[in-house]
Protein backbone atom coordinates (compact mmCIF):
# COMPACT_ATOMS: atom_id res chain seq x y z
CA UNK A 1 0.00 0.00 0.00
CA UNK A 2 1.61 3.66 -0.94
CA UNK A 3 2.10 5.88 1.84
CA UNK A 4 0.05 8.81 2.18
CA UNK A 5 1.22 12.07 4.50
CA UNK A 6 -0.71 15.23 4.13
CA UNK A 7 -2.61 13.83 1.51
CA UNK A 8 0.24 13.39 -0.98
CA UNK A 9 1.18 9.82 -1.92
CA UNK A 10 4.83 8.28 -1.85
CA UNK A 11 4.44 5.39 -4.45
CA UNK A 12 4.99 1.97 -3.56
CA UNK A 13 7.02 0.91 -5.94
CA UNK A 14 10.90 -0.64 -6.43
CA UNK A 15 12.95 2.63 -7.42
CA UNK A 16 11.12 4.11 -4.71
CA UNK A 17 11.85 1.86 -2.00
CA UNK A 18 15.37 1.52 -3.63
CA UNK A 19 16.11 5.79 -3.86
CA UNK A 20 14.74 5.40 0.03
CA UNK A 21 16.97 2.92 0.99
CA UNK A 22 20.15 4.77 -0.56
CA UNK A 23 18.91 8.18 1.37
CA UNK A 24 18.35 6.27 4.94
CA UNK A 25 22.11 4.56 4.59
CA UNK A 26 24.13 7.26 3.55
CA UNK A 27 22.16 10.51 5.04
CA UNK A 28 21.83 11.20 8.90
CA UNK A 29 18.80 11.87 10.26
CA UNK A 30 18.28 15.06 9.46
CA UNK A 31 18.86 15.37 5.33
CA UNK A 32 16.30 12.32 5.40
CA UNK A 33 13.72 14.27 7.06
CA UNK A 34 14.52 16.82 4.90
CA UNK A 35 15.11 15.06 1.70
CA UNK A 36 11.43 14.01 2.30
CA UNK A 37 9.87 17.18 3.59
CA UNK A 38 11.07 18.73 0.28
CA UNK A 39 9.53 15.99 -2.18
CA UNK A 40 6.05 16.27 0.12
CA UNK A 41 6.06 19.97 0.26
CA UNK A 42 6.99 20.29 -3.61
CA UNK A 43 4.50 17.66 -4.05
CA UNK A 44 1.88 20.32 -2.95
CA UNK A 45 3.23 23.12 -3.95
CA UNK A 46 2.80 21.51 -7.58
CA UNK A 47 -0.48 20.45 -6.45
CA UNK A 48 -1.58 24.04 -5.64
CA UNK A 49 -0.33 25.52 -9.23
CA UNK A 50 -2.01 23.02 -11.52
CA UNK A 51 1.50 21.26 -12.15
CA UNK A 52 0.81 17.49 -13.31
CA UNK A 53 4.64 16.09 -11.60
CA UNK A 54 5.60 12.34 -12.11
CA UNK A 55 5.91 11.24 -8.82
CA UNK A 56 8.90 8.51 -8.81
CA UNK A 57 10.79 11.33 -10.72
CA UNK A 58 9.76 14.06 -8.04
CA UNK A 59 10.57 11.66 -5.43
CA UNK A 60 14.05 10.80 -6.40
CA UNK A 61 14.56 14.67 -7.09
CA UNK A 62 13.57 15.15 -4.03
CA UNK A 63 15.50 12.16 -1.83
CA UNK A 64 18.81 12.46 -3.99
CA UNK A 65 18.99 16.67 -3.95
CA UNK A 66 21.42 16.92 -1.03
CA UNK A 67 23.21 13.37 -1.43
CA UNK A 68 26.41 16.02 -2.97
CA UNK A 69 26.84 16.70 1.12
CA UNK A 70 27.16 12.87 2.18
CA UNK A 71 30.12 11.24 2.68
CA UNK A 72 29.48 8.81 0.72
CA UNK A 73 29.13 10.93 -2.46
CA UNK A 74 30.36 14.20 -2.44
CA UNK A 75 33.30 15.20 -4.35
CA UNK A 76 36.05 18.18 -4.06
CA UNK A 77 36.00 19.35 -7.41
CA UNK A 78 32.76 20.06 -8.56
CA UNK A 79 29.57 21.65 -7.07
CA UNK A 80 28.05 19.40 -3.99
CA UNK A 81 24.47 19.58 -6.20
CA UNK A 82 26.19 18.14 -9.62
CA UNK A 83 27.41 15.26 -6.91
CA UNK A 84 23.28 14.50 -5.99
CA UNK A 85 22.32 15.08 -9.53
CA UNK A 86 24.93 12.57 -11.35
CA UNK A 87 24.21 9.99 -8.73
CA UNK A 88 20.03 10.33 -9.78
CA UNK A 89 20.95 10.34 -13.11
CA UNK A 90 22.49 7.09 -13.22
CA UNK A 91 19.82 5.54 -10.90
CA UNK A 92 17.41 6.35 -13.09
CA UNK A 93 18.63 5.02 -16.16
CA UNK A 94 19.55 1.89 -14.40
CA UNK A 95 15.94 1.53 -13.37
CA UNK A 96 14.82 1.80 -16.86
CA UNK A 97 13.54 5.39 -17.01
CA UNK A 98 14.05 7.67 -20.05
CA UNK A 99 17.33 9.85 -21.33
CA UNK A 100 14.87 12.90 -21.04
CA UNK A 101 13.14 12.03 -17.57
CA UNK A 102 16.69 11.34 -16.06
CA UNK A 103 17.85 14.67 -17.31
CA UNK A 104 15.02 16.20 -15.95
CA UNK A 105 15.77 14.89 -12.60
CA UNK A 106 19.80 15.93 -13.12
CA UNK A 107 18.37 19.51 -13.72
CA UNK A 108 15.88 19.53 -10.89
CA UNK A 109 18.91 18.87 -8.23
CA UNK A 110 21.81 20.48 -10.45
CA UNK A 111 19.40 23.82 -10.12
CA UNK A 112 17.98 23.67 -6.86
CA UNK A 113 20.23 26.22 -5.18
CA UNK A 114 19.28 28.48 -8.32
CA UNK A 115 16.92 30.74 -7.95
CA UNK A 116 13.90 31.12 -10.48
CA UNK A 117 14.81 28.60 -13.42
CA UNK A 118 14.18 25.84 -12.63
CA UNK A 119 10.23 27.26 -12.13
CA UNK A 120 10.30 27.60 -15.81
CA UNK A 121 11.22 24.24 -16.72
CA UNK A 122 9.57 20.66 -16.81
CA UNK A 123 7.24 20.46 -13.77
CA UNK A 124 9.69 17.58 -12.76
CA UNK A 125 12.39 20.28 -12.86
CA UNK A 126 10.19 23.04 -10.47
CA UNK A 127 9.08 20.49 -8.03
CA UNK A 128 12.34 19.89 -6.44
CA UNK A 129 12.82 23.72 -6.28
CA UNK A 130 9.46 23.92 -4.80
CA UNK A 131 10.08 21.74 -2.21
CA UNK A 132 13.62 23.08 -1.25
CA UNK A 133 11.93 26.72 -1.22
CA UNK A 134 9.45 26.16 1.18
CA UNK A 135 11.63 23.75 3.57
CA UNK A 136 15.24 25.83 3.48
CA UNK A 137 13.90 29.23 3.08
CA UNK A 138 10.20 29.28 3.94
CA UNK A 139 8.74 30.46 0.76
CA UNK A 140 5.02 30.45 -0.46
CA UNK A 141 3.77 28.58 3.07
CA UNK A 142 0.70 29.91 1.77
CA UNK A 143 0.55 27.31 -0.65
CA UNK A 144 0.39 24.57 1.73
CA UNK A 145 -2.42 24.61 4.84
CA UNK A 146 -1.37 24.65 8.27
CA UNK A 147 -2.53 21.00 8.43
CA UNK A 148 -1.26 19.70 5.61
CA UNK A 149 2.57 21.58 7.22
CA UNK A 150 1.33 19.95 10.36
CA UNK A 151 0.94 16.88 9.47
CA UNK A 152 4.50 16.25 7.38
CA UNK A 153 6.53 17.40 10.29
CA UNK A 154 4.83 15.03 12.48
CA UNK A 155 6.13 12.63 10.30
CA UNK A 156 9.28 14.24 9.36
CA UNK A 157 10.52 16.36 12.18
CA UNK A 158 12.71 19.24 11.91
CA UNK A 159 14.10 20.27 15.59
CA UNK A 160 16.65 22.92 14.88
CA UNK A 161 16.62 22.65 11.24
CA UNK A 162 17.59 25.80 10.30
CA UNK A 163 21.22 25.55 12.44
CA UNK A 164 21.72 22.02 11.79
CA UNK A 165 21.22 22.52 7.65
CA UNK A 166 23.57 25.24 7.50
CA UNK A 167 25.84 23.07 9.34
CA UNK A 168 25.25 20.27 6.86
CA UNK A 169 25.97 22.55 3.90
CA UNK A 170 29.39 23.73 5.68
CA UNK A 171 30.47 20.84 6.12
CA UNK A 172 29.56 19.41 2.92
CA UNK A 173 31.18 22.36 0.82
CA UNK A 174 34.10 23.54 3.13
CA UNK A 175 37.10 21.69 1.00
CA UNK A 176 35.36 22.71 -2.13
CA UNK A 177 35.38 26.80 -1.58
CA UNK A 178 35.99 27.17 -5.12
CA UNK A 179 33.08 25.53 -6.28
CA UNK A 180 30.44 28.33 -4.62
CA UNK A 181 31.45 30.56 -6.62
CA UNK A 182 28.35 32.35 -8.26
CA UNK A 183 26.02 30.70 -6.18
CA UNK A 184 24.30 31.75 -2.78
CA UNK A 185 26.72 28.35 -1.48
CA UNK A 186 29.65 31.32 -0.48
CA UNK A 187 26.97 32.95 2.11
CA UNK A 188 27.26 29.65 4.36
CA UNK A 189 31.02 29.96 4.31
CA UNK A 190 31.24 33.38 5.36
CA UNK A 191 28.62 32.77 7.54
CA UNK A 192 31.07 30.38 9.21
CA UNK A 193 34.40 31.85 8.72
CA UNK A 194 34.78 35.48 8.57
CA UNK A 195 38.04 35.27 7.46
CA UNK A 196 36.72 33.60 4.14
CA UNK A 197 37.05 35.75 1.10
CA UNK A 198 34.78 35.15 -1.95
CA UNK A 199 35.85 34.87 -5.67
CA UNK A 200 34.42 38.47 -6.95
CA UNK A 201 32.64 38.75 -10.19
CA UNK A 202 33.93 41.93 -11.26
CA UNK A 203 37.78 41.80 -10.13
CA UNK A 204 37.83 38.81 -12.73
CA UNK A 205 36.30 40.93 -15.35
CA UNK A 206 38.64 43.68 -14.65
CA UNK A 207 41.77 41.18 -14.13
CA UNK A 208 41.44 38.32 -16.70
CA UNK A 209 43.83 37.80 -19.76
CA UNK A 210 42.10 40.32 -21.99
CA UNK A 211 44.06 43.52 -22.84
CA UNK A 212 42.20 46.50 -23.71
Amino acid sequence: MPEIIAGSEIPDTDLVREATTILRKFADDNLFHHSRRVFLFGSLKAAARGLDVDPELAYVGGLFHDLGLTQQYRRQDQRFEIDGADVAYRFLRDHGRTEQQARDVWLAIALHTTPEIPLHLSPEVAVVTLGVEADVLGLDLDQITEQQRAEVVAVHPRPDFKNRVLTAFHDGMVDRPDTTFGTMNDDVLAHFDPTFTRANFVTIIQNNAWTE
